[in-house]
């Protein structure tokens, strides 16, 4: 839906075929593609240019329309000379893909001279006198209309020297440079392995000084100029074919005088200088919303992934450990030095497009760099969140065997369409854990409703009169009201003060916080709290109280503009 600017222009797609799900694309248009300043990067881009080999979408927009937007999709794509198809059934393309696996195509262009107006038999049956044993596959007619190109095997070549940069690059600090004893700014130097865009911004706007390098530069030569930590960059292809890269990584884990940090390829290199090895995957993982696991404080975070390469966690060395974990295939998304501050993960904490739920971990390693600057030796890499021991202590995992889900209530077909999938994703996740789950929701026109989803279904308004009822007669051990919107939530806040006298525990979000955010002053008092923005706002029951609330609002932002300047 939004986002494709930024994925097209990602470096990790460089020789890719890319496929769009989602059923409507190119509805805003491109932003301007004029050279940015020399200090500054573009920020609606990942890279200077496309990188994807070829564009299929389901149905593309010609019409679009964004205040940012320059031309259409087709115009840019034109322009790079990337090829496009609409009009095909992308999902069921996905389908296909996830049963075999990551594979080679090509898109085929029409001769010129070939009938527009001829029909062809995409299936042909296969003559009798033919067998599979002793004949080939016969070539389907249709293809007599169209130009032969041989596939091309892209992880055969070296993606990482077509997208790194050529030369060396210095970016400048966005903000207030973050000093070294010596006064000049904090440098982390860059290996370009495919890097994006937003990689660099999250460094410059953290007051580092970042200096980018080409894929085979020697950072290890006695001549480099001084810097404080070593940063290796996403980028796309088999990690195995940079060994150049790898070897000097290796040496400089074994000089041991920086912090490492690793992204994506980066992740996968720094594993390979350990001693690990990596492995491609069948599907391998690309998405927005895929959850990961850290090893240390069992939280789960959303990521955003673009990789068909893995680390083999069970080939790590000594002194190694795994940092986060998959929590839908199993597979690794980052690793650690025990007793060296060298890390990386699989996914992007920089995303964009995408959660940035990971962000943080550029502040790690930052503050690590300043760390052991000023300790003038190396300090061990800190993660927020404390540890996993502590967290399930502090909140116990919930041991239940039946649930009750509040649906949304009495809808319009293809209303609030979130409901519906995030209560039918709720009931497959208890579902898989074992647990039955009992759904109440009036509305059959949704699958959360469907036949064979939830253990039982009760076809009743969500309402506490009859929510009380069905709590009563079925005893479920936990409750879900954060999946049906307000009508739900608001069951749950008038029942609030049964729920432990009905013998039924809440699950998810807590009553109290539901109320906190449902009432807005308590909900900006809370975002004060821990300094977050919020708009201003005060209940006003009168017309004269609206007056009076409208001018102690714009008082109060008087009093911060005069404070910020």
């Amino acid at each position: 839906m939004v986002g494709y600017t930024e994925s097209l222009t990602d470096p990790s797609y460089e020789g890719q075929i890319l496929v769009l799900t989602y059923p409507l694309v190119g509805n805003y248009g491109v932003p301007s593609r004029a050279r940015a300043q020399i200090d500054a990067l573009p920020a609606r881009f990942e890279s200077s240019r496309i990188h994807v080999a070829g564009l299929i979408v389901g149905y593309y927009s010609e019409d679009f329309s964004h205040f940012l937007a320059h031309s259409s999709l087709g115009t840019w794509l034109k322009e790079n000379d990337v090829p496009a198809l609409c009009g095909v059934d992308t999902r069921a393309l996905t389908k296909r893909i996830r049963a075999k696996g990551a594979m080679l195509a090509r898109l085929l262009a029409r001769k010129p001279e070939a009938p527009i107006d001829r029909v062809r038999d995409v299936n042909p049956p296969v003559s009798r006198e033919s067998s599979p044993s002793t004949s080939t596959k016969p070539t389907p007619p249709w293809r007599e209309d169209y130009i032969h190109i041989p596939y091309r095997d892209p992880n055969a070549d070296n993606l990482v020297a077509a997208v790194s940069t050529t030369t060396p690059r210095v970016y400048s600090p966005t903000c207030n440079a973050r000093l070294h004893p010596f006064g000049r700014p904090l440098r982390v130097l860059a290996v370009d392995v495919g890097m994006k865009y937003n990689q660099i911004r999250c460094f410059t706007s953290r007051g580092v000084e970042l200096k980018v390098v080409p894929w085979d530069y020697d950072f290890t030569a006695s001549s480099e100029e001084p810097y404080d930590g070593l940063f290796l960059s996403n980028g796309p292809g088999d990690p195995t074919t940079v060994q150049t890269t790898i070897d000097r990584v290796a040496r400089a884990m074994q000089k041991g005088d920086r912090s490492i940090f690793g992204i994506c390829l980066g992740h996968q290199l720094l594993a390979l200088a350990a001693g690990a090895r990596t492995s491609k995957m069948k599907y391998g993982n690309r998405g927005h919303n895929i959850p990961c696991t850290d090893a240390l404080s069992g939280r789960c975070y959303i990521t955003s992934q673009n990789h068909g390469f893995q680390v083999d966690a069970a080939t790590l060395p000594s002194r190694w450990k795994e940092l986060f974990r998959n929590a839908n295939d199993g597979s690794n998304e980052g690793i650690y030095c025990e007793d060296k501050p060298f890390f990386s993960v699989q996914f992007h904490p920089e995303s964009t497009p995408g959660p940035r739920d990971t962000e943080f971990l550029f502040d790690v390693f930052v503050q690590n760099v300043a760390d052991c600057v000023s300790a003038s030796s190396l300090v061990p890499i800190s993660l927020p969140g404390g540890k996993k021991a502590d967290n399930d202590a502090r909140t116990p995992r919930a041991n239940v065997q039946k649930v009750l889900i509040l649906g949304s209530g009495g809808l319009s077909i293809g209303q609030a369409g979130e409901f519906d999938y995030s209560g039918s994703q709720a009931i497959k996740a208890l579902k898989e854990e074992g647990i039955y789950t009992i759904l109440v929701n009036p509305n059959i026109a949704t699958i959360a409703t469907s036949k064979g989803l939830a253990d039982k279904v009760y076809f009743l308004p969500v309402t506490p009169e009859f929510v009380r009822k069905i709590i009563q007669y079925e005893k479920p051990d936990g409750i879900y009201v954060t999946f049906g919107g307000q009508t739900a939530l608001n069951v749950g806040i008038k029942l609030k003060d049964e729920f432990a006298a009905l013998g039924v525990r809440v699950l998810g979000t807590p009553i109290e916080t539901i109320v906190a955010t449902e009432d807005r002053q308590l909900f900006a008092a809370a975002m004060e709290q821990i300094g977050e923005k919020c708009a201003q706002s005060a209940s006003a029951p009168a017309s004269r109280r609206t007056r009076h609330s409208s001018r102690r609002c714009a008082a109060r932002r008087s009093r911060r503009a005069r404070r910020c300047s």
